[in-house]
């Protein structure tokens, strides 16, 4: 058995705290049911209704927008997932395992100084290139280019925000959180399209709603008060020494996760134009979506458990075979309609303009549902140290994206290679995160 983290005991002693003072929970059936899936379902039941407006709006959206307004928008998006991940530095995950009241206070400070100087560099940056030329950044408007920095910094909060709830248990507050930002973004979309303003109705609407988000998690969470300082402070410097390795493998990982994930929408969009990155955005979009937030609501609660089984039994295998059972069954269904039915869907809800991306949802199909096991799972890297398998598994899956969609193939054949070579390394992904649940490889 290898040593666990001294950290690891002091989350597993708040824990057993935590369970000790709940409150009795109201509903009978959820009272039987184990604490994993009472968390489960409280943080799902959350992210179902934070997920619902937004689907039900989005037959209207697509009629309100072209598929070229959509790829626009997809594209800043996925650039703000990127700055995000940058601007947090990972840190929002060390919270889980440090959550001392000054420690968390010193996390959203670190996370408030480098997502403000990321969102300066990063607008300036843009302003730059448009004006240089840069074909990539051309198709972008200036609207667009200058809300990257906001939209950076603002979802680099609310992820820091998301993450303190986690630390306490406190599901249902974080669920409502979700809620009020996610209705916001789609109602502000919409209420934009209707008015006539077209294009930026979808930038300036996202922006609305993480605003709104961001009020919420202050709001509701009451999460420690960042401070911004012209440089780090000796605290805060302190503790970016003492979790090192989440900036120095965890960040550079998750860059590559996100980047990997974004990279065929970016070469979409310079390759075969705004219209079909736009089809292949809302594949992502709202097709998928059933299956991100049923991936989204295990993950939260799968955190506290692998971590405070690894404490008390030195493994987590019992957690990791409960959830990799849930995970698959609860994928199947979504799984097997879209390779089904996914193009008749799209034309039938979206408009005949959009059954392309039908078509290319049922071609990922079954990678949706590999990435959706594995994701969740994927906290067994923290947990058991593990950080630096996931970064060298991570520059594989990076490579391997970049060398498919430069291949010289038609955009169908590359989707094809894409879903089968990252299906493989998924299929390599979940027999590592097993061995390292059970503690077996050092």
């Amino acid at each position: 058995m290898i040593l666990i983290a001294p950290q690891l005991e002091d989350i597993a002693k708040e824990y057993r705290q935590i369970a000790l003072f709940k409150k009795p929970l109201k509903s009978p059936m959820l009272a039987t049911l184990p604490v994993f899936w009472r968390h489960a379902v409280t943080v799902l039941s959350g992210t179902v209704a934070a997920q619902a407006l937004p689907l039900l709006v989005a037959p209207l959206i697509t009629r309100l927008c072209s598929p070229g307004d959509l790829g626009e928008f997809s594209i800043w998006l996925g650039v703000i997932a990127i700055a995000s991940t940058v601007a947090t530095l990972r840190l929002e995950a060390a919270m889980i395992l440090d959550h001392e009241p000054s420690a968390q206070q010193t996390c959203f400070s670190v996370v408030a100084y480098f997502s403000t100087l990321l969102a300066i560099v990063i607008t300036l940056a843009a302003v730059l290139a448009r004006e240089a030329g840069v074909a990539q950044v051309q198709n972008l408007s200036w609207f667009a280019l200058l809300t990257i920095g906001i939209g950076t910094w603002v979802t680099a909060y609310n992820h820091t925000a998301s993450a303190y709830a986690t630390s306490y248990c406190a599901f249902g507050k974080a669920a409502m959180v979700k809620v009020y930002g996610a209705g916001a973004i789609a109602l502000g979309q919409v209420a934009l399209l209707l008015v006539g303003v077209h294009g930026a109705a979808l930038f300036a609407g996202h922006i609305f709603g993480l605003g709104i988000g961001m009020l919420a998690a202050i709001m509701l969470l009451s999460p420690p008060q960042p401070t911004i300082t012209l440089a780090p402070t000796s605290a805060q410097r302190s503790y970016l020494r003492k979790h090192e390795s989440f900036w120095r493998y965890s960040l550079p990982a998750g860059l590559l996760n996100i980047a990997a994930g974004k990279f065929p929408l970016f070469l979409i969009g310079a390759k075969y134009g705004l219209v079909a990155a736009g089809l292949f955005a809302l594949t992502e979009r709202v097709l998928t979506a059933p299956v991100s937030l049923l991936a989204a609501s295990v993950l939260e609660v799968f955190k506290r458990e692998a971590v405070h089984d690894f404490q008390t039994a030195g493994n987590c295998s019992k957690a990791y075979r409960s959830t990799f059972m849930a995970l698959v069954l609860l994928g199947c269904g979504p799984a097997l309609f879209i390779f089904a039915f996914a193009p008749d869907f799209c034309a039938w809800v979206f408009g005949e303009p959009w059954r392309g991306a039908g078509d290319f949802a049922r071609i990922l199909a079954p990678l949706y549902f590999l990435n959706f096991v594995a994701s969740p799972l994927s906290y067994v890297f923290f947990v058991a140290g593990k950080q630096k398998v996931e970064f060298v598994w991570q520059i594989a899956l990076f490579i391997t994206t970049i060398t498919v969609f430069l291949t010289p193939f038609s955009l169908t054949d590359i989707l094809w290679h894409y879903t089968i070579s990252r299906s493989v390394l998924y299929v390599i992904y979940l027999y590592l995160s097993h061995r390292f649940a059970q503690n077996a490889m050092s």
